[in-house]
């Protein structure tokens, strides 16, 4: 699952600077309410990664039940922040 391929689904666009925030905010809700039905492990954690991106990821405990997926987006948070000290 494309980061842009998701933004266009939820924001119906993949430039996230020109979404407008009322858009954003129902695109966000959406994209909580499918993530919490999706069962496929992939496409669950790409949703996650998003929400995450967006501040609007559930908390790992309650996302995830599996420990290897808890840890892998402990390392994509881990690996988010880096990128964001670098860009600083």
């Amino acid at each position: 699952m494309l980061l842009d391929d998701q933004l266009r689904h939820y924001f119906g666009t993949d430039d996230i600077a020109a979404i407008p925030p009322a858009a954003l905010a129902a695109g966000t809700e959406r994209l909580r309410v499918e993530f919490g039905m999706q069962k496929d492990r992939g496409r669950r954690f790409a949703m996650w990664a998003l929400l995450h991106m967006l501040g609007a990821a559930p908390d790992l405990d309650v996302a995830f039940k599996d420990e290897a997926d808890r840890d892998a987006a402990r390392t994509f948070m881990e690996l988010a922040e880096q990128d964001a000290d670098e860009q600083d």
